[in-house]
């Protein structure tokens, strides 16, 4: 107590968060949190810059993601101005096909149910390695389309 009273030794910190807590945080929509976690999410991004700022960007990619906004694509710009290195990667990545992202961002189509049934078909494939001949495979997938 006289070290702290002092001011010679640091105060224990109290117990960090895991990483998978903070992600969920971070992820939920704004006035979902209780307000405990509210406080101990304002007490992680005080106590940390980059997730403060991981924080900020991950919520906007979000609310790009939810509302369809692939227009407003400058948060690419933006996250490579001084993002925290695993945002700043995912950034880069998505320049690479920069179009294809901001179609898909845009766009209501989706390919989501050509790739459920390829990855069903594929099922149906591994299950039956080995053991029948094409015609069975066929008239399965025929079957239960």
């Amino acid at each position: 107590m006289a070290g702290l009273r002092t001011g010679t030794v640091e105060p224990a910190r109290g117990a960090i968060p895991n990483p998978r807590k903070i992600t969920k945080w971070i992820m939920l929509p704004r006035g979902t949190l209780r307000p405990h976690a509210e406080d101990q999410l304002l007490r992680v991004r005080l106590a940390c810059p980059d997730i403060a700022r991981a924080c900020d960007l991950a919520r906007t990619f979000r609310d790009l993601l939810q509302h369809r906004r692939g227009h407003q694509l400058e948060w690419v710009r933006e996250a490579e101005r001084d993002a925290p290195a695993p945002i700043l990667s995912f950034a880069q990545n998505l320049c690479l096909d920069l179009d294809a992202v901001t179609a898909g961002l845009t766009l209501s189509w989706s390919s989501g149910i050509v790739e459920g049934h390829v990855n069903r078909i594929n099922t149906i494939k591994r299950a039956m390695y080995g053991r029948a001949s094409f015609r069975l495979l066929r008239t399965r997938i025929l079957l239960r389309a």
